[in-house]
């Protein structure tokens, strides 16, 4: 049986949301940013966090679902790698509600991988282009406080 993908809770605040207590469109854009950079964090560790590398987000796009997020949901963003190039790669993520599984959003992000210090194109090494393609199959991050925090 395969893992589920890494997966990524956060728990929508007041102050994410409009006067209908629905969460403004361009929270997503965090939402996404903030599952990705602890997948990535998961799967690339210190490598990408001071290690001589960066990536940058070059395109992010995103497609509603049936149900928006709420105040106080607890939303579960799935990341995946969709796919890698050269020096770029898509992260695909899927937002759910959290327990429920009601599809919310999904979205893609590409980002171009950098050098840290001059920020020019570099080439996705061998072993990042590894994990990359391993992922973080089967952790769970929860900021939500959802007592989801294990390897499933």
């Amino acid at each position: 049986m395969t893992a589920a993908p890494f997966r990524y809770l956060l728990r929508v605040r007041y102050g994410e949301c409009d006067a209908q207590k629905i969460v403004y469109n361009a929270r997503y854009g965090d939402y996404v940013d903030l599952a990705a950079t602890e997948f990535l964090r998961a799967v690339w560790g210190n490598a990408m966090f001071g290690g001589g590398l960066d990536y940058r987000l070059v395109r992010y796009a995103i497609d509603w679902r049936r149900s928006p997020a709420r105040y106080d949901d607890v939303v579960a963003i799935a990341v995946t790698t969709a796919r890698i190039g050269t020096t770029s790669f898509v992260l695909a993520a899927d937002l759910r509600r959290h327990p429920d599984g009601d599809a919310i959003a999904a979205a893609e992000t590409t980002y171009v991988l950098v050098g840290e210090a001059d920020q020019a194109k570099r080439p996705i090494p061998d072993d990042h282009r590894r994990r990359l393609e391993e992922g973080a199959r089967g952790l769970v991050v929860d900021h939500a406080g959802a007592g989801a925090c294990q390897t499933v």
